[in-house]
């Protein structure tokens, strides 16, 4: 049995998207690294010098959680995910509704975002990122026939994405409200909705980003910050205006692993939306650029394995995978843009970086199951040469 085994190795490992693998656990180890250099300081103020380690041992946590996770949602094949994926967008929104029940819902600076478990905090804006990815692909599947309709296609995924939507301005998180959107819309693109109904869409979503931006004065003076952090660098252009600082501390090679000055209580956030600052300033240009290079080969794969999903006839696994590398190129690149000044000041993790449990968690439920997706390929192209 164990020289069987043995001999299956090879056989098993050929089974999976090695580039995939690789670039998804070379990101995993630059996080965990970066986010102890991040967090020591914090976390000596706060449980002192002998838990400086604090924050990596929970995001260490964190990731075993979401690798088991993972691993369960590798071995459900999609027809499955796709014949339930109903019930948990439903359990999605009820999750969505009770972190605004008082007393469930946890409030940290000002936003009610989260539901306190006690030991941890789960946020389901998060995990309903994941599930929206699901559903809209199951929509467009199911509904390819009416997608050029406006009553049958596009009412109904109106009514739904609305209901979400306000669901998470009221926590506020208007974060998530946007990356939520733009993953359906760009979902029902792929899916070959008609281009005067997703100019529509668009057109309505950056009405609707205007008028959010304008009612609200906080939203507004973020957006004004960001145009010129220092104008105000004290005040609402403190965050950017020391990442800017972070950025150009750092130069082509970095002040070298755990030198930042930045992470000291200047930066806020610094092992959390910020954490790309620290990085840029310890490893340089050199290395804000490996990341970014990571992401790409992450974010190309998943569109690769999507398309040869849809050369295979499988358009629901087609479109969950290009709606994960979807995904995680847009929180890629609002994270980056916030923290390099190009885009106003927003909560968004760093995909599979930054600091947090229900972050790490649906990252990694999600690129279990675009793994799955790749297996399952394989296994029908060699069903196939057979």
């Amino acid at each position: 049995m164990i020289y069987q085994a043995i001999n299956q190795k090879p056989r098993v490992m050929a089974d999976f998207d090695q580039a995939l693998v690789w670039s998804t656990l070379l990101l995993l180890s630059i996080g965990l690294v970066m986010i102890y250099s991040a967090s020591i300081a914090i976390a000596e103020a706060q449980y002192g010098s002998d838990r400086a380690g604090y924050y990596l041992w929970r995001h260490i946590a964190y990731l075993g959680f979401g690798l088991i996770l993972g691993l369960i949602a590798f071995q459900v094949p999609m027809q499955i995910w796709q014949k339930y994926i109903a019930y948990l967008f439903m359990i999605g929104v009820l999750l969505l509704i009770l972190v605004l029940v008082p007393g469930i819902g946890h409030e940290v600076n000002g936003s009610q975002r989260w539901i306190s478990l006690y030991v941890v905090n789960i946020q389901p804006s998060e995990y309903m990122k994941f599930f929206m990815v699901l559903y809209a692909a199951d929509y467009v599947n199911r509904k390819a026939a009416d997608l050029n309709s406006l009553k049958k296609g596009f009412l109904p995924i109106t009514i739904v994405l609305s209901i979400v939507g306000v669901l998470l301005l009221l926590e506020p998180d208007f974060g998530a409200f946007f990356v939520v959107s733009a993953l359906a819309m760009s979902i029902l693109f792929l899916g070959g909705v008609s281009l005067k109904i997703f100019i529509g869409l668009i057109g309505i979503l950056a009405i609707g980003i205007y008028e959010l931006i304008l009612s609200s004065p906080y939203r507004l003076s973020r957006v004004v910050a960001f145009m010129d952090p220092w104008a105000d660098p004290y005040g609402k252009g403190y965050q950017l205006s020391h990442a800017l600082i972070a950025f150009g501390r750092g130069e082509w090679l970095g002040v070298g692993l755990g030198g930042s000055v930045e992470k000291l209580f200047y930066l806020p956030e610094a092992h959390t939306d910020f954490l790309l600052s620290v990085l840029a300033e310890e490893l340089g240009f050199v290395g804000v650029a490996v990341v970014i290079v990571l992401f790409m080969w992450l974010i190309t794969r998943a569109f690769v394995i999507g398309r040869l999903a849809a050369k295979l006839d499988s358009p629901f696994s087609a479109l969950v995978a290009q709606g994960i590398g979807v995904w995680i190129g847009l929180q890629v690149l609002i994270n980056m843009g916030v923290n390099m000044g190009v885009l106003p000041t927003k909560g968004l993790t760093l995909p599979l970086l930054s600091y947090g449990g229900s972050s790490i968690t649906a990252s990694c439920i999600a690129l279990a199951v675009l793994l799955r997706i790749d297996w399952e390929n394989r296994q029908r192209l060699r069903g196939l040469a057979i």
